[in-house]
């Protein structure tokens, strides 16, 4: 079970940050895209004095910071973009769940974007934080992925709209690239599951079990990192009327609807899926109950057999002087010939009534 650790230092000293995830050998880098329909220009390993010198607040600009261990930098960010303490602090604590906010024209989005571990059971999971204020987006990543590349690669070749609009579509296809991982690794469940269904067939072993528990937790831990999410752009969608986001334009609020519908049917998903895995566990079950149930009634039909001969015997086996039977010629071999004619009748009873 995955739980939520409590720092009590940020009840204490407020201003404290410290970054509670575990890639704390990343070492912190920036990225900057500055582009407009006409014109792109990336800067790679940026210094952070220099983003103001770089910045064109007549063009979109995208900075992306991969690692969080230089508190320095972070703060630096946030000093340029005249962000809250409170919002640095939810990017550098890991530990926080998805949350939406907008304080003083910046809007925060963070989001957990989750992932299989290859050959394990296990969901890796890494912490995206987004600000965003005017057309200026900031991503902040716990290390470098390949979460975004494909976006890269849209804003150098100019293909599609990315372009042509403003930071706040931007955000919308950064959130999608990151809910896409959503996708992977609830394909990557289903497989497992099927092979667990399909294992659970011919083997009883109580392994089985344990790695369904281990899957009903990984479906858990999904459903609570996406509920929070659909929550946040519900809340996007549900003020779009009012217009209560400044940082997002009227006509992109439908792109953050998009978003919302795909939560609503990787939950449906999910839930048809934890499904699946109770269907798993009611087969072994089943199957296990099936195996017991063959077993007694072996037993049982043994006992039967057993049960009229040793009553012959115990008859015979008593001693008692006025038993004309032990006094025949022949009497040994009759008793067993009875013995074993009445034992060939009932099994063909048995056989015929098809209780084995």
């Amino acid at each position: 079970m995955r739980k939520i650790k409590y720092k009590k230092g940020r009840k204490v000293i407020p201003s404290f940050f410290d970054y509670t995830g575990v890639h704390k050998q990343i070492k912190t880098e920036l990225q900057l895209f500055v582009y407009d329909t006409n014109d792109i220009t990336e800067f790679e390993e940026l210094n952070v004095h220099e983003i103001g010198s770089n910045v064109d607040l007549n063009k979109v600009n995208w900075l992306n910071v991969h690692g969080l261990n230089n508190i320095e930098v972070i703060k630096s960010v946030g000093d340029y973009l005249k962000v809250d303490n409170f919002m640095l602090g939810d990017i550098l604590n890991t530990t926080k769940r998805t949350k939406l906010d907008e304080y003083h024209d910046v809007l925060f989005f963070n989001i957990k974007s989750l992932l299989p571990v290859e050959n394990s059971d296990n969901i890796n999971v890494e912490q995206i934080s987004f600000l965003l204020k005017n057309d200026i987006l900031v991503s902040f990543q716990e290390k470098r992925s390949d979460f975004f590349t494909h976006i890269r690669e849209r804003i150098r070749t100019h293909s599609g709209i990315v372009r042509e609009k403003k930071a706040d579509y931007l955000l919308y296809l950064l959130l999608d690239a990151v809910m896409e991982n959503f996708y992977i690794t609830i394909e990557n469940e289903e497989d497992r599951v099927e092979e667990l269904i399909n294992i659970s067939k011919t083997s009883t072993s109580p392994e089985i079990l344990i790695q369904i528990e281990k899957h009903r937790d990984n479906f858990n831990f999904l459903k609570r990192s996406i509920i929070p999410l659909r929550d946040s752009l519900y809340s996007i969608k549900s003020m779009k009327d009012d217009n209560v986001f400044n940082s997002i334009e009227l006509e992109n609020y439908s792109f953050f609807d998009r978003l919302h519908q795909k939560c609503l049917e990787l939950l449906e998903q999910i839930e048809y899926d934890s499904a699946s895995l109770d269907s798993a566990s009611n087969f072994y079950f089943s199957t296990q109950n099936h195996k017991l149930n063959e077993v007694m009634k072996t037993l049982t039909v043994v006992s039967v057999f057993f049960m009229p001969l040793t009553f012959i015997v115990g008859i015979y086996g008593m001693n008692f002087d006025n038993m004309p039977e032990l006094h025949w010629e022949y009497g040994y071999f009759i008793v067993l010939g009875f013995m074993l004619l009445l034992l060939l009748g009932m099994i063909y009873y048995f056989k015929k009534k098809k209780w084995y």
